[in-house]
């Protein structure tokens, strides 16, 4: 039987939310890279490289839309992470929803990245907002205690490690489950986005503590070369120690010629933390220039300042990130890409790859040995195909 594909895609929580009537359709990324990985630290802690293949981010979906008459359209998206490098399976782990779509905006219900996420995608430099290189290496990381998303069940139960190959973001850069969100029609370029986390943790009867609950906003303006846009991400654990966290951007791009340039600021707060107020700022410079209609050079860096902790400076907490590179278009769909990327630690400071992880996990390596303070390098050289 032969099959339509969408006329229109399925929006993004960051987009208007327009849709026409159309049948399913599937479509994916795959994206593979060879990385040569190197995990520095003082003179005892000399880790050396590790090779590996990477699949950066790469997805298999289906979406579609169906036009149910008095202007309004019944929307759905089923995306799934594909691990193909090694035996990962598939699931609604990434963009999920069904919703419905008219002259008064979206509203959709499921697995959703909220404009905070949205924001720091939209800055990065790379293409899918992947790689070791991602922005989402060190935005949101509160000098990497905040780490990892809720589970299931919506328990949030923080994070400050991860391990080799895996994503290691913040939860702010991560997609809320079970989420709900309404995203604004466009005016003139300018719309809004409000998503809601249901507390359907919630402790009962006198159980532990649990009640997860957040929300996140944003406003965002595009129009023709240039993007603006501010969101404001609150979460409260509802733990026993009744952590709040919260994470506050403000970011813009502005393409011109061949050339692009991009700049944001990322604000992390936790209350409640180990019983203090703990702060900090990262800063973000990113810039993309065509060689050639084929041929792209991208680069960025990125600034995380030190941990704050009730208003006084923790020294030696934060990080830099630094990436170079190309990508190289084959067609409109398939490109070649190579990427020189590192997060140079402070001496206090335990920052990773927010994509592939090199693995920097305090105290636990052989005989005691800690990589607090590493530096972590690596050069990827990948192929990227869209479908």
């Amino acid at each position: 039987m032969q099959k339509k594909l969408i006329a229109l895609a399925v929006a993004g929580l960051a987009s208007t939310g327009a849709f026409a009537q159309a049948n399913v359709t599937v479509y994916g990324v795959a994206d593979a890279s060879f990385d040569v990985v190197k995990i520095a630290g003082d003179a005892n802690n000399e880790l050396g490289n590790t090779t590996r293949v990477s699949t950066n981010s790469s997805l298999i979906g289906f979406k579609g839309a169906e036009s149910l008459g008095n202007g309004l359209t019944a929307v759905f998206q089923f995306e799934s992470g594909v691990g193909f490098d090694n035996t990962g399976g598939l699931g609604a782990t990434r963009d999920s929803f069904v919703g419905l779509a008219g002259g008064f905006g979206t509203v959709v219900l499921g697995n959703l990245t909220g404009p905070t996420r949205a924001l720091g995608g939209a800055i990065d430099v790379n293409a899918g907002a992947t790689g070791i290189g991602s922005n989402s290496g060190i935005l949101g990381k509160l000098g990497n205690n905040l780490l990892g998303t809720t589970d299931t069940s919506g328990n949030y139960g923080g994070g400050t490690t991860c391990g080799r190959s895996t994503v290691c973001t913040s939860i702010f850069d991560t997609r809320w489950k079970n989420a709900i969100a309404y995203v604004s029609p466009s005016f003139a370029g300018l719309n809004a986005t409000v998503a809601y986390v249901a507390n359907e943790n919630k402790s009962l009867h006198g159980l532990t503590s649990a009640n997860t609950t957040g929300y996140d906003i944003g406003l965002k303006y595009a129009n023709g070369p240039a993007m603006a846009a501010v969101t404001y991400n609150a979460v409260s654990t509802g733990n026993a120690a009744d952590l709040k966290i919260s994470d506050f951007r403000v970011g813009g791009s502005y393409a011109f010629g061949p050339a692009s340039v991009r700049a944001i600021f990322d604000l992390a707060r936790a209350d409640n933390f180990g019983g203090n107020k703990v702060t900090q700022a990262v800063y973000g410079l990113g810039a993309t220039f065509n060689v050639t209609p084929a041929s792209k050079l991208l680069g960025q860096v990125y600034v995380a300042r030190d941990l704050k902790v009730n208003g006084s400076s923790a020294d030696d907490t934060g990080a830099k990130l630094f990436e170079l590179g190309v990508e190289h278009s084959l067609s409109k769909r398939t490109m070649l890409k190579a990427v020189y990327a590192m997060m140079n630690n402070d001496k206090g400071a335990t920052y990773d790859f927010g994509i592939n992880a090199a693995g920097v996990n305090a105290g636990a390596l052989p005989g005691g040995a800690s990589t607090v303070g590493a530096t972590v390098q690596g050069i990827s050289l990948g192929l990227r195909h869209t479908f």
